[in-house]
């Protein structure tokens, strides 16, 4: 898969939010608020952009944005069920419709055998009501990214817009 410039992907993000009149926000960790920046550097994107969670530790995941203790024991901070929990608990604590979560390892220390420098799941998470039901679609995607700790940030910031422009897209 390509990947589109950043700012490029913010604004097919910031349409496809306006077209539905839902609201994202973000629970990040290795991006730091990154994905956050990306979001808030077009012009306009108050209208679909209200809060966003920088989940950095594993106290902070469960404190901000409800990620259980349990999960975090049994299968570490980057796995697909925390970034699961993280997009989940943004949505719920923001009033959001769409949630964009991040965890993962950017270097240049911190890897493992399991999960080496690169590694990073993201999560998008999408809940609307729609005839009085409550929907909820989600999506979780790993990566190996390489490169310095900037390139796996930025590449993972390029890839959580992208999936959550795909997931908002796919909702008819």
């Amino acid at each position: 898969m390509e990947m589109i410039e950043i700012e490029s992907l913010s604004k097919q993000l910031g349409a496809a939010l306006l077209d539905k009149s839902w609201t994202v926000t973000t629970a990040e960790s290795c991006t730091g608020g990154g994905v956050s920046q990306a979001i808030t550097a077009i012009a306009g994107s108050s209208s679909y952009f209200d809060c966003a969670f920088i989940t950095y530790s594993n106290n902070a995941k469960q404190q901000l944005v409800n990620v259980q203790s349990e999960t975090l024991e049994k299968y570490g901070a980057v796995s697909e069920q925390t970034v699961i929990e993280m997009a989940q608990g943004a949505v719920n604590a923001a009033n959001a419709q769409v949630g964009i979560s991040v965890s993962g390892v950017a270097g240049p220390g911190g890897g493992s055998k399991d999960k080496p420098v690169g590694t990073v799941w993201i999560a998008v998470f999408i809940q609307y009501l729609l005839d009085e039901k409550i929907i909820k679609h989600s999506k979780t995607q790993l990566f190996c990214f390489d490169g310095d700790r900037n390139d796996v940030r930025e590449s993972t910031v390029k890839a959580s817009l992208n999936m959550a422009v795909e997931s908002i897209l796919e909702i008819k």
